[in-house]
């Protein structure tokens, strides 16, 4: 497998699992990019840009990139700077973008959505806190009436739909994660607060100052950089343990009717990941798009310098967002979920670097996170998506072997 990039000295076991995940796991086309104390340590790509080796297409269905010179057998590779779109790893972005504006004293967590956000009060919500919605304790993970994908990407409809909405549970009162909702509950509050739509704010307050490569609604002139994804079965046999989920788990998501279900449903039918109009929409917790590079960048900046950016967080941002706010059965994920406010947090259903990390994945794919204690911002994208929520073992693998990178460096 040819893999292009760089590791510094003592990295050299992520190179071998990167190399792995497409030999053993199945990687069809990937980056992973590590930044240490500030400086970048990892940062590699190989395979295809496109999931589908799509003849060289772009995701505009056009002719490849300047530049991007196809392989031999006419797919186009993935090259330094090649982006994807990250799902849910998007939702650690828009957390930043709600921590900032606390940071800066122009939103109180403790306040109460309707404060801002005067509609919201609607249908028993009007004691709902600010750290509700970031915690996943909101109560509102599922629409009545589910929104189709134009709707969704109308800010004012997607707001106006949970607005509305009844709470599943009495806001405050338990977690359960809100896959879909969470784009309108945090879009909105950084709408309200500030003026701007979430996508502006983030590309000025945050991939700008940082010098990111991410974005929430795609612009156009950024589209040829972006590859084609899709979802992919894994390889039948990969050497590694392979478990199998709960009964409550497979049954959760075999019932329309449950919270589950209907949560991930919240926008129906799903959307075409490859549409440019869904990648031009703003959706916060399912459809930014990032470069391995961009979602680390992003990740360092939050917990110190960055080489030629700016540090979003103060020491006890960093702090409030790392902190315990929901633990426990998760009403829909169904297994148990630790977050703090607006990331996961290291546990058996979501494995992070270590106790200390904080971070999101992308369903099936791609994974951000940050470890304060030993300095270390990790991102990985794909176009080659899983069934796996919360912990696909291509991202573990890479975990993994960073862990002996560092144990090693002691």
């Amino acid at each position: 497998m040819d893999v292009s990039g760089a590791v510094a000295e003592g990295f050299e076991p992520v190179r071998e699992a990167f190399v792995r995940n497409f030999e053993v796991l199945g990687d069809r086309g990937a980056a992973v990019t590590v930044y240490r104390d500030g400086h970048k340590v990892v940062d590699l790509w190989g395979g295809s840009r496109d999931v589908d080796g799509g003849a060289g297409a772009d995701s505009t269905g056009g002719a490849s990139s300047p530049g991007s010179a196809s392989r031999a057998d006419g797919r186009a590779p993935w090259e330094q700077g090649t982006a994807q779109i990250v799902r849910s790893a998007t939702k650690g972005v828009a957390a930043a973008a709600l921590l900032l504006l606390h940071q800066r004293g122009e939103l109180d967590l403790d306040a109460p959505v309707g404060t801002y956000w005067p509609q919201y009060k609607a249908a028993g919500k009007e004691r709902t806190l600010v750290r509700h919605l970031l915690a996943h304790r909101a109560g509102v993970p599922v629409l009545d009436r589910p929104l189709t994908p134009a709707e969704a990407a109308d800010p004012d409809l997607g707001a106006a739909a949970v607005a509305a909405q009844a709470p599943a549970w009495e806001p405050g009162t338990d977690h359960g994660y809100h896959a879909q909702t969470y784009s309108w509950l945090t879009g909105e509050l950084v709408r309200r607060v500030t003026g701007r739509t979430v996508g502006e704010w983030v590309a000025d307050e945050i991939a700008g100052p940082v010098g990111a490569d991410l974005w929430l609604g795609l612009p156009q002139a950024q589209r040829a950089r972006v590859g084609r994804v899709g979802q992919v079965d894994a390889p039948a046999q990969t050497g590694a343990l392979r478990t199998r989920p709960k009964p409550a788990v497979t049954a959760a998501y075999a019932d329309p009717a449950s919270l589950t279900s209907r949560a991930f449903a919240a926008i129906t039918p799903l959307p075409d990941e490859n549409d440019p109009a869904y990648r031009a929409a703003a959706l916060p917790a399912s459809n930014g798009i990032a470069t391995s590079d961009g979602l680390a960048r992003f990740y360092a900046s939050l917990i110190g310098d960055v080489d030629g950016g700016t540090r979003l967080l103060r020491p006890e941002t960093v702090a409030l967002a790392r902190g315990e706010q929901s633990s426990g059965p998760d009403r829909v994920l169904v297994v148990h979920t630790r977050f703090g406010l607006g990331y996961m947090l290291h546990g058996p259903a979501s494995p992070l670097l270590s106790p200390t990390s904080f971070g999101h994945p992308g369903r099936g794919g791609a994974l951000g996170l940050a470890d304060p204690e030993s300095g270390v911002a990790f991102g990985y994208v794909t176009n080659g998506f899983r069934t796996s929520v919360t912990a696909d073992p291509r991202a573990q693998a890479l975990l993994r072997a960073l862990r002996t990178a560092l144990a090693a460096g002691r």
